[in-house]
């Protein structure tokens, strides 16, 4: 089946479907031996040798798949045009190229996936699957039980409406609370946005499980390769 080869090269986890584009037009993708430039070219990656600066996509290297315990600060990209410092640089010792499964925000800590396989990426971040994803929020304030309710049965965002989530509070005090949140949706900066809109800032945000996956004791900064049996767990409910 011939697919655009920008959407090849970004299923493939090599790159964004933009930076694919952006590569392309770089000279940095060749079709069996010949740089590709324009944009639009449609083929079979099955029929033909596809490589992003000479190594191929096709390539039988095995797959990895590591949980990070991301800190603070970092940028989970594979370049940054600011200069700020991206995940990868704390993989150390880990030849193959990966790339994080998803993305945490700079100021967000916590659990973050990172591999060289494209389909199983692309499984977990599929809506479809409904892959949960925990967080511990420390917030602003002490929620009532109908301000956490409101978030439980979905609220609305950018004018849409939020998927129901799952909420306990761990601690509460006058001046913060810490809550864990449980969503499936995967909306830029969305548990900072829900407890915002019903009047209770995020002062620290950390996800701590995909799924049955949990981040455990890994230390911040630290990560770990899975087993395969463990990547069982990110799909369990």
């Amino acid at each position: 089946m011939k697919e655009r080869l920008q959407k090849i090269l970004a299923r493939s986890g090599a790159a964004s479907r933009r930076k694919a584009e952006e590569f392309i037009r770089q000279g940095r993708v060749t079709v069996d031996g010949r740089v590709v430039t324009e944009m639009g070219v449609k083929l079979d990656p099955e029929s033909h040798e596809i490589c992003l600066d000479g190594r191929s996509l096709n390539s039988s290297e095995d797959k990895i798949y590591i949980l990070l315990n991301k800190p603070t600060g970092y940028i989970t990209t594979l370049d940054d045009p600011q200069g700020r410092p991206v995940v990868t640089k704390l993989l150390k010792g880990i030849s193959q190229r990966v790339f994080p499964v998803g993305r945490l925000d700079l100021d967000t800590e916590g659990a973050l996936l990172l591999t060289n396989d494209g389909e199983m990426a692309q499984r977990i971040q599929h809506p479809s699957f409904e892959i949960n994803k925990t967080y511990v929020a420390r917030v602003s304030g002490s929620p009532s039980a109908d301000d956490i309710n409101k978030l439980v049965h979905g609220i609305e965002l950018d004018g849409r409406l939020t998927w129901p989530a799952q909420l306990k509070v761990l601690q509460a005090s006058p001046r913060t609370s810490r809550i864990r949140i449980t969503i499936h949706e995967g909306r830029k900066r969305q548990v900072r946005k829900m407890f915002a809109a019903i009047g209770y800032p995020v002062l620290a945000l950390k996800r701590i499980a995909y799924g049955g996956l949990e981040l455990g004791s890994l230390p911040s900064g630290k990560f770990r390769i899975l087993r395969p049996k463990e990547l069982k767990k990110i799909f369990a409910s």
